[in-house]
């Protein structure tokens, strides 16, 4: 198949195609109806808290409600692996990448760089495209995120040590609950007091009794409900936030530009290269979803809270901002192409 073919085959394929065409189309409307007055200042924040705190962590469970396998369990654990060094090897790659600005601004751009907004901008678009696989994957990778964002994101922007507070936000948030619940059952379900299921052929099986997909599906149906809030939501509350910023005055600011560049185009890159590497030396193998989902979820923009400890420790607040909104845009146009670079690469076969 030539490469051509493989871009027709991705751009004719309706579920890619449908993917790409309500992210960007739910996000322009959030945005047209924060221009229009129709969502108030107030909408993007609440919309956001919703999909944090309820629909967002009931995605991350019912993600991990299905069989285990071999193959899945090797690839979840290859996940977890890379979801830590990556971020270890972005701590060192990242500074030559801004060598030439000064030491705040060094730090400042490198953690925007390594941390995106994985949870909230990655995990709806992975949920849409992969579907549950692909939700239990970034919710795996998302670990390791979390443990270097309330480490080392806090002690760099800060300039302090590790409070205790940012470990109960680590540990104890909706979404870190859930996907430590969620990962337990997937791993020791076989190994928990188990209940008879008739299927829907009549025949019976035994599952465990917290795959509630099975033995509570009066509990997981209104899960599911949540969950599929997930993505509109989010998007809506993108959008609503892009309405209420300048983008002229962001426009001017080369830095941002800059940076948009690294963390939207180059950071995926590196990804692709180095696990392209591992896979073919049998290091560290991941499969075409695995990685789809791990560059999708670096492709993303600013993360929320690195940003806001740039504002709260009064660190390029102002260029904080910038690289929030450019980055912002800049990932929205680049996740089609990134969707569709990954299809083919899938079709290469190279994973």
């Amino acid at each position: 198949m030539s490469l051509l073919e493989m871009i027709t085959a991705t751009l004719t394929d309706n579920n890619i195609v449908s993917s790409i065409a309500s992210t960007v189309f739910i996000i322009l409307l959030g945005f047209f109806c924060r221009k229009k007055g129709i969502f108030t200042a107030a909408v993007g924040k609440l919309l956001s808290k919703v999909v944090l705190t309820v629909a967002l962590p009931a995605l991350a469970f019912n993600s991990f409600m299905q069989d285990i396998n071999p193959t899945m369990l090797k690839q979840g654990m290859n996940v977890l692996v890379w979801g830590i060094l990556i971020y270890i090897i972005l701590i060192f790659i990242s500074k030559p990448f801004f060598l030439s600005y000064n030491k705040d601004k060094q730090d400042v751009l490198r953690v925007l760089t390594i941390f995106g907004s994985t949870t909230f901008f990655g995990i709806p678009i992975v949920g849409a495209i992969y579907g549950p696989t692909g939700v239990m994957y970034s919710s795996i990778f998302n670990i390791g995120y979390r443990i270097f964002l309330y480490s080392y994101g806090y002690i760099k922007m800060s300039g302090l040590k590790m409070e205790l507070k940012n470990l109960k936000t680590m540990f104890l948030n909706p979404i870190v609950i859930a996907t430590f619940l969620g990962l337990f059952v997937w791993l020791f379900q076989g190994y928990l007091p188990q209940m008879s299921v008739a299927t829907e052929d009549g025949a019976i099986q035994q599952f465990a009794f917290l795959r509630i997909d099975q033995t509570a599906v009066w509990l997981f149906k209104p899960m599911t409900y949540l969950a599929g809030l997930a993505s509109p939501l989010a998007w809506l509350s993108i959008g609503s936030t892009l309405g209420e910023i300048s983008f002229k005055s962001a426009a001017t600011d080369k830095t941002s530009w800059y940076y948009s560049v690294v963390k939207v185009w180059l950071v995926p890159i590196v990804n692709i290269v180095l696990l392209a590497l591992l896979t073919v030396s049998h290091i560290l193998s991941v499969d075409t979803v695995a990685l789809s989902t791990i560059v999708i979820m670096m492709a993303t923009p600013t993360a929320t809270v690195a940003a806001a400890y740039a504002i709260s420790f009064d660190k390029e607040a102002v260029l904080t901002s910038n690289a929030s909104l450019l980055s912002t845009i800049t990932s929205v146009v680049m996740i089609p192409v990134w969707i569709i670079t990954l299809n083919i690469i899938d079709k290469i076969g190279i994973f």
